[in-house]
């Protein structure tokens, strides 16, 4: 249905920059552009798009109304920073925070849920090795990779010869 209705709005869109003129879309209009993009849509559904695709058409003409100059350069860069804003550039020494003795848990997968800080320790004191984790690592993508789709290509020989 999102489908039918951007190709309806695309349509009158194109239609109102034609004429220039106050443009209200009617149900005849939904009807004929259903011929032109091969759609069916019953009077109830005509309906309820006219009121949206008024809307539609009265924010592109908004958009339209301001003007932009070729002065302006485009919006190639995205900066969320608020004018005037100043970054620290001093460089000050880098403390890691204490962490008490970290015990590992009896099931290795557990590890999955111990913050970055808490398995450095581990790894710095020989609690596991890179390698365990590494595997117990591949074993929950390989588990989990599937269902939660974020995975493109395992690299696991690498990864475990990486470890050693």
């Amino acid at each position: 249905m999102s489908k039918k209705i951007i190709a309806l709005t695309m349509a009158f869109l194109f239609l109102g920059m034609a004429l220039e003129t106050k443009f209200t879309v009617t149900k005849e209009m939904i009807s004929q552009t259903e011929k032109l993009f091969g759609l069916e849509f019953s009077d109830a559904e005509r309906d309820s798009m006219m009121e949206g695709l008024n809307d539609q058409y009265t924010n592109y003409k908004n958009i339209r109304a301001v003007e932009l100059l070729n002065s302006v350069p485009m919006a190639l860069t995205f900066n969320p920073l608020p004018n005037g804003f100043k970054i620290e550039t001093d460089q000050r020494s880098f403390k890691l925070s204490k962490l008490a003795d970290v015990i590992p848990p009896p099931n290795l997968e557990d590890l999955a849920f111990f913050s970055v800080a808490e398995l450095g320790w581990m790894l710095k004191n020989r609690k596991v090795s890179s390698e365990q984790l590494t595997r117990m690592f591949m074993d929950r993508l390989k588990k989990y990779g599937p269902k939660l789709e974020s995975v493109i290509t395992i690299t696991e020989g690498l990864a475990i010869k990486q470890a050693r």
